[in-house]
């Protein structure tokens, strides 16, 4: 089966199970997965559906996972989010098998907020205040991702592959609350030497997340007591997403390239403040550019999250103008280990917040055997000059 006919099989059946969705399910849900992992992918603006080539690949698009080297390797993310608020948190590993046409891939990301106030008994009985009975608890969401690419047809100039993704979802608010989610992605990857193209359809089947609520007697009563609903369990559902890229490679000389990627995000759960606007499908553009100085030297940048909103400092015409997230990022390489930085907003138009971004790669390269395993020569001398005494002389 050609490369066409796989897409015009795929991309319709893609596109009914999200209207589908779309007619049954409206809810937004699992946010932080809507992030973006990796240094190198938020300094391009977060076009990577077709470039993403390393354990970061499980996020983006898990077909790509197919062109990490023929070593395991690691990546590891850390970022501040609300200036310290927030912790973002993102590791993953790839490991290529059958000569590294199928590769497996695990991704765990965390979102946490930590030392929230828990105010539910700050009025004491008597109606005082007592901010002694101020405690804290933590809120954070989990995700897990199970990934599995495979090369469908390389020719040595042409290679498509394809990829998947079973994500868990874990979410839980101190001791009052807990949900788990489960979902899936699809991906497909297109490359030749200077082109690739990538298609990630993500929530294929509506990731949902199931909540289950646990309260104290003593909290159902200050929650009633203030007015506060008291829940008991509750469904929240992702609609799913399409994620369309393409990229090309220019190769200026041997030691100098050019990366540069566009995207296109269609979501289809209503209308949203994006390029193309509409109740069926919202379309949000991405762009990114990479310079590769010999393998060595990366520098990035991108613009994602185009909109309208007003211009800075008017507040009497009300007059709207397109706005857009800007990022910029560097990286370098040195052996096995790749150390990439990004500048970006990870919040969004309305109330940027933009913070630094660094993120590390390690290919487990396996190490050579210890010299003390190797065959040690020890030369002896002839047979003319060794000594009478018949003992056996070895020169130092």
């Amino acid at each position: 089966m050609n490369f066409k006919r796989w897409l015009l099989i795929f991309i319709p059946g893609m596109l009914l199970c999200t209207v589908h969705s779309f007619a049954q399910f409206r809810k937004y849900s699992n946010e932080f997965l809507n992030i973006g992992v990796g240094a190198r992918g938020l300094g391009m603006g977060s076009t990577q559906v077709a470039s993403a080539d390393d354990a970061t690949a499980g996020y983006w698009n898990p077909a790509g996972l197919v062109n990490v080297s023929e070593n395991p390797t690691v990546s590891l993310m850390h970022a501040d989010y609300f200036a310290g608020i927030g912790k973002y948190d993102f590791v993953s590993a790839a490991l290529p098998i059958n000569g590294g046409n199928k590769t497996l891939g695990i991704t765990m990301l965390r979102f946490g907020v930590d030392d929230i106030p828990n105010t539910l008994y700050l009025i004491a009985p008597d109606g005082s205040i007592d901010y002694n009975n101020i405690q804290s608890f933590s809120s954070a969401d989990y995700a897990f991702l199970l990934s599995y690419a495979q090369v469908i047809k390389n020719d040595g100039e042409k290679e498509f592959s394809w990829g998947a993704n079973t994500k868990i979802i874990y979410r839980k608010v101190g001791t009052f609350a807990t949900a788990w989610g489960f979902g899936f992605d699809l991906g497909l990857l297109y490359k030749t030497p200077t082109w690739r193209f990538g298609l990630s359809a993500r929530d294929i089947t509506t990731t949902f997340n199931a909540w289950s609520f646990s309260f104290t007697d003593q909290e159902k009563q200050a929650l009633y007591l203030t007015d506060n609903d008291i829940p008991i369990k509750s469904t929240e559902l992702t609609s799913p997403s399409l994620v369309f890229g393409g990229g090309y490679n220019f190769a200026f000389s041997d030691k100098f390239h050019l990366l540069a990627e566009a995207d296109m995000d269609f979501t289809f759960d209503g209308k949203r403040n994006t390029v193309i606007s509409s109740n069926p499908v919202s379309i949000d553009p991405k762009i990114g550019l990479e310079a590769n100085i010999h393998n060595t030297v990366f520098i990035r940048a991108g613009a994602s999250n185009f909109q309208q909103g007003l211009a800075d400092g008017d507040t009497l015409n009300q007059k709207k103008v397109w706005i857009f997230q800007p990022s910029i990022g560097a990286g370098f390489k040195i052996g096995n280990v790749a150390i990439d930085y990004a500048f970006t907003n990870l919040a969004n138009q309305s109330s940027p917040l933009y913070t630094h971004v660094f993120s590390v790669r390690i290919d487990l390269v396996p190490r050579n055997k210890d010299a003390s395993s190797k065959k040690v020569y020890i030369p002896t001398l002839p047979k003319a000059d060794k000594p009478k005494t018949g003992k056996v002389y070895i020169p130092l």
